[in-house]
């Protein structure tokens, strides 16, 4: 098993800037994929940025240029460095991995919201 925990969210004014970190645990050496994911009111929770063992990036296509995903694997944690936020960024933000056998493992979520 592995537990993810995210942390750095909050409140950040548009064009501003907030960084968000999450710290794995347990069986990291399983995961092959990390990620960021986010959630507004609704079912849907839709890629953000992933970043692979061999640090290949991937964005959604409306956080390109903005956002940036990174990793510290002697620390088992990745980042999400968010510039210049706009409102529509508002949501809760999840980090995701993939592991052995495509298992999928979830942190709790955290909120940003950014406010006009």
């Amino acid at each position: 098993q592995v537990q993810l925990v995210e942390s750095g969210g909050g409140t950040a004014q548009a064009g501003g800037s907030l960084r968000l970190s999450c710290a794995a645990s347990g069986r990291t050496f399983t995961l092959y994929s990390m990620g960021w994911f986010r959630q507004t009111p609704g079912p849907d929770r839709d890629l953000v940025a992933r970043i692979s063992l061999s640090d290949a990036t991937t964005y959604a296509d409306s956080v390109k240029g903005r956002f940036s995903i990174s990793r510290d694997p002697a620390k088992d944690m990745w980042y999400l460095q968010m510039n210049t936020l706009k409102p529509e960024d508002t949501a809760i933000y999840y980090c995701g991995a993939t592991g052995y056998g495509g298992v999928e493992y979830w942190g709790q979520g955290i909120q940003v919201t950014v406010s006009s």
